[in-house]
């Protein structure tokens, strides 16, 4: 029985990529437009692992509008030491500061406007939070108690939640 059970949500998991890769809006004719640009711009480099490239272009809840690319080449992510990016990663781990997180690119931007929000504790809990998320370099702070998402961060932000959804 527990067989049959995993090949049916095997199945269900199928099915759902399949009509994911064909419901995903195509913005630009062709299926791999940026791969085929990342690949010729990997080729003229010589960068022969190849290499990740991810872009943006975003119009946030406030009006305010980020455009954003970065590419890497495969040997510098492969090779590198990941222990010192583990910060980064745990400080979006935390269902709260990913609330914080939202409600600042929202427009919230002080922690007195957070703490009107549902579900993200204390004021104390709060300043936890956006101490983990600053030091974590996913926020900044602008001056008398505001806070926002760096413009380098806004995309990143999006692509990791895009990449945590199935």
């Amino acid at each position: 029985m527990e067989l049959e059970q995993r090949v049916a949500d095997l199945e269900r998991r199928l099915a759902a990529l399949e009509n994911a890769q064909r419901s995903a809006p195509c913005l630009v004719e062709g299926d791999f437009w940026a791969l085929d640009g990342l690949k010729e711009q990997l080729a003229e480099l010589g960068a022969a692992d190849g290499g990740v490239l991810f872009t943006g272009a975003v119009r946030l809840p406030t009006g305010e509008y980020y455009e954003w690319q970065h590419g890497t080449a495969a040997e510098g992510l492969l090779d590198g030491d990941w222990a010192p990016d583990a910060e980064v990663f745990a400080a979006l781990g935390h269902p709260v500061r990913l609330r914080l997180l939202r409600e600042i690119l929202g427009g919230r931007r002080t922690a007195a406007e957070l703490a009107e929000s549902d579900e993200v504790g204390t004021t104390g809990q709060i300043y936890h939070h956006l101490r983990q998320l600053t030091g974590a370099g996913w926020l900044h702070t602008t001056g008398r108690g505001r806070y926002e998402v760096p413009a380098g961060r806004v995309v990143p932000l999006l692509v990791a939640l895009s990449v945590a959804r199935p």
